[in-house]
């Protein structure tokens, strides 16, 4: 079997093309009789539309298989409205210190994320999400913002001291041996069925798999970055969006899959197999063709405290649960230093006789 090696490209893909929230939103209801008929909530007397809450609302639902229900839709509703609350709320606060998103820097970030893609393409994908180019730039203007906030008022001011990283160390060692080895590895996936949650070059059956999974190979070998090809053409929605990354996979599960096992035994970090059927593991039926890269294998055994890459995952770790911790607590602060109307939120409550 051939093997080819490619450089290492980064992973990190900032993947704003789904910063629509992830929830349904039916319109319906007398939200903001207030204010209008087309205002669902304000904040500090901004006012938060019906017209904005459906462009998130046609975007997310438009591949959905069937409407929730009543009950469910209202609960999707309160849910948007917050985050579309709380975002407000922030996009204030930016402007207090003078933290909001320039133009300069809307542009840079947008040319980033059309760069894997023709002009063609991205505008394909824009009409499949029902966005504008101006709705783009405008929740991108908006996603820069509140990183700046939250990078200023929270994540800038988290330290992980090293005796952190030693208490955890000491606390959990057990989680630091491994007890078989582990590959981490990222995959480009062509099924040979109709996939509606892809967008690009979807292909219909097992000839357009074939023709498909080809044209991503020759794309490979001529140079392409696996991460970029991946969140291009990757049948899989799920790993595509961050380069095909599927993280760490234990070796007694690879093995279940003999032929991948055995290719990717060989290969060495930054090599990538040759084209390898997938069979769905119960008709075993042809399912699709992959291409898997090994980013890197983990030998069994366990893990010092003076190997770099613990300490650095243990700094992730904390980082993590801290920046989680405070934001949520940030969050509650900012939200009671606001004055935020519920306009849908209290007609819920009227039509169920709640309140009066």
């Amino acid at each position: 079997m051939e093997l080819k090696r490619k450089r290492i490209y980064g992973l990190a893909a900032t993947t704003l093309m789904a910063m629509a929230v992830g929830l349904l939103l039916p319109s319906l209801g007398c939200a903001g009789k207030q204010d209008g008929a087309d205002v669902m909530a304000s904040v500090n007397g901004r006012k938060i539309t019906r017209t904005e809450v459906q462009k998130y609302y046609d975007n997310t639902t438009a591949d959905s298989p069937q409407k929730p229900s009543l009950e469910q839709a209202d609960t999707l509703r309160l849910n948007i409205l917050r985050e579309l609350v709380d975002n407000e709320i922030l996009m204030q606060r930016a402007e207090k210190l003078g933290l909001l998103a320039t133009d300069e820097e809307v542009n840079t970030k947008l040319a980033e994320i059309k760069a894997p893609y023709t002009q063609e393409e991205f505008d394909n994908r824009l009409k499949g999400r029902q966005l504008t180019l101006d709705d783009f730039k405008r929740d991108l203007r908006r996603s820069l913002t509140i990183d700046k906030v939250l990078n200023k008022e929270v994540t800038s001011k988290i330290n992980i001291s090293d005796d952190d990283i030693t208490n955890y160390y000491n606390q959990h060692k057990a989680e630091f041996n491994l007890i078989e080895p582990q590959y981490h590895l990222a995959q480009i996936l062509v099924t040979t069925q109709p996939n509606p949650q892809v967008k690009n070059m979807k292909a219909q059956n097992e000839a357009d798999a074939r023709k498909k999974i080809q044209m991503i190979d020759n794309r490979l070998d001529s140079g392409e970055d696996f991460a970029t090809v991946a969140m291009s053409y990757s049948e899989q929605p799920e790993t595509a969006q961050n380069g095909g990354d599927l993280g760490f996979v234990p070796e007694s599960s690879l093995k279940g899959d003999k032929a991948a096992y055995e290719a990717i035994g060989k290969l060495k970090p930054g090599q990538y197999t040759v084209v390898l059927p997938v069979f769905d593991p119960n008709s075993r039926q042809l399912f699709g063709f992959r291409i898997v890269k090994l980013i890197s294998r983990e030998v069994s055994g366990q893990r010092e405290l003076k190997d770099p890459r613990v300490q650095q995952a243990i700094r992730e770790q904390l980082r993590d649960r801290r920046e989680q911790l405070l934001k949520a607590a940030y969050y509650e602060s900012i939200r009671d230093k606001a004055t935020v109307e519920n306009y849908f939120a209290e007609d819920i409550l009227k039509q169920a006789g709640t309140m009066k």
